[in-house]
């Protein structure tokens, strides 16, 4: 702070001391801070402006403040944060090939992993605990942080009970973090209250004043009728506090007086002073664990940021995997409904040319004509979801679509689901141990349990009386000269026997003979003491401790509930994978009969045993039965999923690298399991592939 009143006449030579030396650095130093500050703008705003390259994700260390070397105007200054990154990876150009996108489940996933905007969102949280985190470390509370999933990508659904997460936009899924933000639900309002903290960064605060204080005499004793009264300040002080409650206080005061008065003993007279005191919080406040609460909830938040940012790319990447099979079965499904077709119009034209040489009814061709009809609908239907589930995937895969040649082009899946011939048999009860073990969510609600055992501890110590020990030491000083001026009605002023120590010998004393006598006991300031203060009732003090144990008690009920849960979600995951793969047996053996049953009866019409008729009926049949076919497998491959998000071992069974998805960069291509190289696409310039049998990973149940 620096204050000043000023008018006509020079400015005394001691201000020009202590302000060489201390607070002419500081006025100086303003100056190129501000023009510095001016000079960053206008560059900022031109590197803002740049077009934006494709980059991996920026992840900083922000826990970490600024160094003050060798730039001691750093920790003044704003860092700057990059703009976000909307331009696609090179992978998507990669994957085109003559305006189609060859897409394989292995290529969606990374490309989800890198242009995903739901998990680039999450990101940030990352940072944001850095933040919040470093913010502890000086003392301040924390602002909490956003442990939500975010799942605002259209298409893709997460299972579970309920079928959702129960999530919105920006995730806004209750955070397991932060202050009075809740976790799962619960109130989370007396998280790190307690005993005030000391700052634990250090603080230098200074006065620079100069004041000219004129002021008329209105007493008759008063020797002049104005007096005149120049004051210089420059105060600096100091203050730091420690982790076990300690707090340390130092002040430098100085001042420069003048006067015209000709009764003051002293002009210039200058005067300095200084005091060092250490308080202790002896009961409230004492320790480190009560001190150090926000560090320890910070790094707490940290960790489960990074669990909810895994909990993120396991919901993306399982909505990722659920839209390919999506994909897969709009995919199949078209070209069922194009054979079925394909056959139709050429049973409507064999019904014509049998109808001109009177060998069928015409109702024969009137039902023919029908039947192209309806599948001529079916096949719009499906062209029209395969459309609608390309656009989705172009569109949970990339940042921005904004590309005329990405929107238009098609996606053409080049992965197929591949059901095993014998389901993996892992006991239900390892797979909930699975689950109990590497569910994030369960692993969120241990650690924010843990900070909430941290907060109540601390909410216990603020029911203690504050008593506080300090002691301290500092010392004064006097200089100047003796004022000419200065008159009594026996003659001057000035008697050696009760002048100041330093001016027994008269003066003039300079500013540092001054300063030598803060520190050679010329007028010690000592002493030690106690402040006790009892808030009697102590009523505001039990009730955040009861309201704190509470919540506590609350969030071990929470956590044993999402366990139970988590139990059920396993086990239906489980029923479900058994179910699918019955029914992908069943739709089998049903396109098996169907296809039997349509060649069977075409020998018939060789014959004349059967009608066009018929034969457009079993055609009918058969189409049903191979879409009801892919359906099922598609099912069967989502249930899958479901079950390795369920025990948590989606992205282990996956291969998916976490550090990729944190970076927004794949280096190592993920690897679905039960997935096989469709035989009947081939991206150009690449060998044709050949079935392979999948080797899937030990997953599933008893079945």
């Amino acid at each position: 702070m620096f204050s000043a009143r000023l008018s006509s006449g020079p400015l005394s030579s001691f201000v020009c001391l202590p302000l060489r030396y201390a607070a002419c650095a500081v006025l100086l130093g303003a100056v190129p801070a501000t023009v510095w500050a001016q000079q960053v703008a206008p560059q900022s705003s031109a590197v803002v402006q740049q077009p934006t390259q494709q980059q991996a994700a920026h992840l900083k260390d922000y826990s970490r403040s600024n160094s003050p070397l060798p730039n001691l105007l750093k920790p003044y200054s704003p860092q700057e944060v990059p703009q976000p990154n909307l331009g696609n990876s090179p992978r998507i150009d990669s994957l085109m090939h003559d305006g189609k996108i060859y897409l394989s489940i292995d290529d969606a996933v990374a490309l989800a992993l890198e242009n995903n905007l739901d998990i680039d969102i999450a990101r940030y949280n990352l940072n944001i605990a850095d933040t919040d985190y470093l913010r502890a470390k000086s003392g301040a509370n924390i602002l909490g942080i956003n442990a939500g999933i975010v799942q605002n990508t259209p298409g893709g659904g997460v299972g579970g009970l309920g079928g959702t997460v129960g999530s919105g936009t920006g995730g806004t899924t209750v955070a397991a973090s932060g202050i009075g933000t809740g976790t799962n639900g619960l109130a989370q309002s007396t998280l790190g209250i307690g005993a005030p903290i000391t700052a634990f960064d250090p603080q230098v605060t200074s006065t620079l004043q100069v004041d000219k204080n004129n002021t008329e005499s209105t007493s008759p004793f008063s020797p002049v009728p104005v007096v005149a009264q120049n004051t210089y300040t420059a105060n600096f002080a100091y203050t730091q506090g420690f982790e076990w409650g300690t707090a340390v206080n130092l002040g430098f005061n100085n001042t420069h007086v003048t006067t015209n008065n000709t009764t003051s003993l002293i002009t210039p007279q200058i005067n300095s002073s200084f005091q060092f005191k250490v308080t202790q919080n002896l009961l409230q406040g004492f320790g480190s664990l009560p001190n150090r609460r926000f560090i320890s909830i910070a790094k707490n938040n940290r960790e489960i940021s990074d669990v909810a940012f895994r909990l993120q790319i396991i919901t993306t990447v399982d909505q990722i995997e659920d839209m390919y099979w999506d994909l897969v079965y709009a995919y199949e499904n078209v070209r069922v409904q194009r054979e079925a077709l394909a056959y139709a119009q050429k049973a409507l034209s064999d019904s014509q040319q049998q109808a001109k040489v009177g060998t069928v009814p015409p109702i024969q061709v009137v039902s023919a004509e029908s039947t192209v009809a309806t599948d001529q609908q079916n096949l719009i239907l499906a062209q029209n979801n395969l459309q609608l589930e390309q656009l989705l995937m172009k569109n949970a895969a990339s940042r921005s679509i904004e590309d005329p040649i990405l929107a238009e082009a098609d996606v053409i899946p080049t992965s197929t689901m591949q059901v095993p011939q014998e389901e993996p048999v892992i006991p239900m009860q390892d797979l909930i141990n699975q689950a109990i073990d590497h569910r994030a969510e369960l692993v969120e609600s241990r650690i924010d349990l843990n900070s909430r055992d941290l907060s109540r501890t601390a909410v216990r110590n603020d029911l203690l009386p504050t008593l506080q020990a300090f002691a301290y030491y500092g010392g004064s000083g006097v200089g100047g000269d003796i004022n000419p001026l200065c008159q009594t009605s026996s003659g001057p002023c000035f008697n050696p026997a009760t002048a100041p120590p330093p001016f027994k010998r008269g003066g003039p004393v300079s500013y540092p003979s001054t300063l030598n006598q803060l520190i050679n006991s010329t007028a010690p300031d000592k002493g030690f003491g106690l402040t006790l203060s009892i808030p009697l009732r102590n009523r505001e003090a039990q009730a955040n401790q009861i309201r704190a144990d509470l919540e506590y008690r609350q969030a071990q009920v929470r956590l044993h509930q999402l366990e139970n849960q988590v139990r059920i979600e396993v086990r239906n995951a489980q029923f479900d994978v058994k179910q699918n793969r019955a029914a992908v047996q069943a739709a089998q053996a049903a396109v098996d009969f169907a296809r039997q049953t349509f060649q069977a009866d075409q020998e018939k019409l060789k014959v004349g045993l059967t009608t066009q008729t018929a034969i457009l009926q079993d055609a009918s049949t058969l189409t049903t039965a191979e879409s009801s076919l892919v359906s099922a497998k598609a099912a069967y491959e989502k249930s899958r999923v479901e079950l390795d998000r369920a025990t948590g071992l989606l992205l282990d069974h996956a291969g998916i690298n976490v550090a990729d998805a944190t970076r927004g960069r794949v280096t190592h291509l993920p690897n679905v399991p039960y997935v096989a190289p469709r035989t009947d696409v081939t991206p150009p310039g690449q060998p044709a592939t050949t079935p392979q049998s999948s080797q899937p990973q030990q997953q599933g149940g008893q079945m």
